[in-house]
């Protein structure tokens, strides 16, 4: 299913650890690492379609997981030109996605890669919460930001400030602090060197 714009409706999952580190997960015969995610079907809800790639993706069941929040509305990201696939009748440019915040009240052995015919991981590990940002491919950073900036609060409320620090990607948008600390030193050197 593709929207008219060349947008294939899609969730996002990040696990969290109840101490704020979240699920990471390493692609089968790739070495990109990224969170669960997965298309809508036409008949799924989010939600729906979220419990569908949670179990396909890691083997959880809803009750392994209680949701913690979601990103309102769609979060998008387009594919590298190298990704698209122009022979298509419909042709995908891009993903849209409703990010879910999970807390993993489970046990580790409850998370199998292996319960689909073609699984999507082969390896996984717990990492910090903002950890993914930089390490994710490029043309997904934005839509992790988003997710991550959106769902922190919610986190927090579980883990903690300590665990779940304000980020660089959370202040707000505009002049960098250093910046505008260079600039104030600026000017007061201007001022202390009889410039008005």
């Amino acid at each position: 299913m593709i929207d008219p714009d060349g947008f294939r409706p899609n969730v996002g999952i990040v696990l969290m650890h109840p101490d704020g580190r979240v699920f990471w997960a390493r692609r089968v015969r790739r070495d990109g690492w990224q969170f669960p995610q997965g298309g809508m079907n036409t008949d799924e809800t989010p939600l729906e379609a979220m419990y569908r790639e949670l179990r396909e993706e890691t083997g959880l069941l809803p009750e392994h997981v209680s949701v913690l929040g979601a990103t309102p509305g769609w979060l998008r990201y387009r594919l590298p030109q190298r990704a698209i696939r122009r022979n298509d009748r419909i042709v995908c440019i891009g993903q849209k996605q409703v990010w879910f915040l999970l807390q993993f009240v489970g046990e580790e052995t409850h998370l199998r890669l292996d319960l689909s015919d073609k699984p999507e991981f082969d390896h996984w590990r717990w990492v910090d919460f903002w950890y993914p940002l930089d390490h994710v491919v490029v043309f997904k950073r934005g839509v992790y930001v988003s997710a991550l900036r959106h769902l922190a609060p919610y986190a927090r409320k579980v883990a903690g400030t300590q665990a779940i620090p304000q980020a660089a990607v959370e202040r707000p948008r505009g002049r960098r602090p250093q910046r505008r600390a260079r600039r104030l030193e600026a000017l007061r050197n201007r001022d202390s060197d009889g410039h008005s």
